[in-house]
């Protein structure tokens, strides 16, 4: 989910295999890995002559169908093991199991050819291939801060008790460190007289809403191997031809290197996120303006642009249950030093509460009974999936105060629908401001920016605007009329 950066600090440290003497195993600083990567990269859609391997996907949801589509596309057999019938039953007519843009054709593609196809059984999946890639999911625990590897247990076990001869297991999923290890352990303990299973980790850098493409052009390939790895890299080799070829880095490492570089990943993207948005509450307090200071701080070259939009902050599946995952290992290994995490995950949850405050400021003090409109639901723009969403969670907080909440987004209302009923599902972004006392942009969808304010100013009863994404142009709507209040900009009475 983050791509690796230069920097003058780290340009001295090393990425190694855990075997230096190994004839593919060469060692590369962090500037060579990322010059190798800029200065390929435009041929990433080089085709590269490649022996069709046989690979199993297992678990074929947000992460799973994407890459089960990536490795299609480069000329593998595929089969994807999915144990819901629902997501089963949308898999085996070609159909994909959620909205995101591309995969429906990607997977109809792919079905068609015959190089992906699906099963509930993991008897077959163990007969059909020797390479196999968990991606199941790992929530956050019910009532914890780690993650709950049940999944991934299950997924694991099932494979290596049918496994025979030769089995490579390579864990996607993101898991606190030390969890590839202990399924190595626990697929020994499973695995049949005779069988060799190996597992390993691979962690996926996919960021939700360009997951296709992600899966399809790799910044980086990391890989964790076990000490006695076999020929498990010389085969992992094989299937990755076509990416590496192209120029997409490989790095080999240790398997709790390997899990780290998920999980740092994402704490360092929570960690910019967050801090950005704790200048934006400066900037209010003391009536300076974030997106100027954003500009500032994004030239420099050792900061960068990146994540340094200000806002409602980050949701969805992975990043926050990804801080507090490592949150929960650090205490278990006795590292203080991760619980700087704490703060980073609390910053983000105040912008949420703060953007009710601001609903509550508009409405003179008091949402009992007033009506707030919503354009957005989705976690982020270009995807379907609620999961943590901010914008969701300012919806409820919002109805718990006793407003009557109107909510619009362009692809996530069936969601919705289902698993908030109290909140009222519009499907045209003007009209859930019919009545309205406030509107909220929660999810920066294009069309929201595209938006003519002059046209949508007969709709609400008052014309008041909390931009809570900080991508509607400010001068736009208040020369329309609109009172406007942006995170990150002097409080206003």
């Amino acid at each position: 989910m983050s791509d690796l950066g230069h920097s003058g600090g780290v340009r001295g440290s090393q990425v190694s295999a855990p075997n230096d003497g190994h004839p593919h195993c060469k060692r590369l600083s962090l500037g060579d890995v990322v010059a190798r990567h800029t200065t390929t990269n435009e041929h990433s859609h080089t085709k590269t002559e490649v022996k069709p391997v046989k690979v199993t996907v297992i678990g074929c949801g947000r992460l799973g169908a994407p890459y089960a589509c990536s490795l299609a596309a480069i000329g593998h057999e595929v089969l994807g093991v999915e144990v819901s019938p629902a997501v089963l039953g949308r898999l085996s007519q070609g159909l994909a199991p959620f909205d995101e843009r591309g995969l429906g054709e990607a997977v109809a593609e792919h079905h068609a050819s015959g190089r992906l196809r699906f099963t509930g059984s993991y008897e077959e999946a163990a007969a059909f291939a020797d390479v196999h890639f968990v991606c199941v999911p790992t929530p956050q625990q019910d009532g914890g801060l780690g993650a709950d590897l049940s999944a991934i247990e299950s997924a694991i076990t099932s494979l290596a008790s049918r496994a025979s001869g030769r089995c490579l297991i390579v864990g996607k999923s993101s898991v606190p460190v030390g969890t590839a290890a202990r399924m190595g352990r626990l697929a020994a303990d499973h695995a049949p007289d005779g069988a060799q299973v190996t597992v390993a980790w691979s962690p996926d850098f996919l960021r939700e809403s360009t997951s296709l493409e992600d899966a399809a052009r790799p910044t980086r390939i990391i890989v964790g191997l076990p000490t006695c790895a076999g020929q498990a890299e010389a085969t992992l080799r094989r299937v990755w031809a076509p990416w590496t070829e192209a120029g997409v880095p490989l790095v080999v490492a240790d398997l709790a290197t390997a899990e780290l570089a998920k999980s740092a990943a994402n704490a360092f993207l929570a960690t910019k996120v967050s801090f950005i948005n704790a200048m934006a509450a400066l900037c209010e307090a003391s009536g300076a303006d974030i997106h100027t200071l954003a500009e500032s701080l994004a030239h420099d070259p050792r900061i960068g642009s990146a994540m340094l939009d200000s806002g409602l902050g980050f949701g969805g599946s992975c990043i926050p249950k990804d801080i507090r995952a490592l949150i929960a290992r650090g205490r278990q290994l006795g590292v203080p030093e991760v619980g700087f995490l704490h703060q980073i995950d609390a910053i983000n949850i105040r912008r949420r509460r703060r953007v009710v405050a601001l609903a509550r400021q508009a409405c003179d003090g008091s949402l009992a009974g007033r009506r707030v409109a919503l354009w957005g639901a989705a976690f982020k723009p270009g995807t379907d999936d609620v999961r943590d969403s901010p914008a969701l969670a300012v919806a409820a907080d919002l109805h718990a105060a006793g407003a009557s909440v109107a909510i619009h987004d362009p692809r996530a209302l069936p969601t919705v629908r289902r698993q908030a009923p109290e909140l009222e599902c519009v499907d045209d972004f003007e009209r859930v401001l019919d009545g309205a006392d406030v509107l909220l942009h929660l999810t920066h969808w294009p069309q929201y920016a595209d938006a003519d304010p002059e046209l949508l100013i007969a709709k609400p009863a008052q014309y008041r605007l909390v931009d809570a994404r900080g991508t509607l142009d400010a001068r736009r709507w208040t020369d329309a009329g609109w009172v406007y209040q942006g995170l990150g900009y002097a409080l206003t009475s």
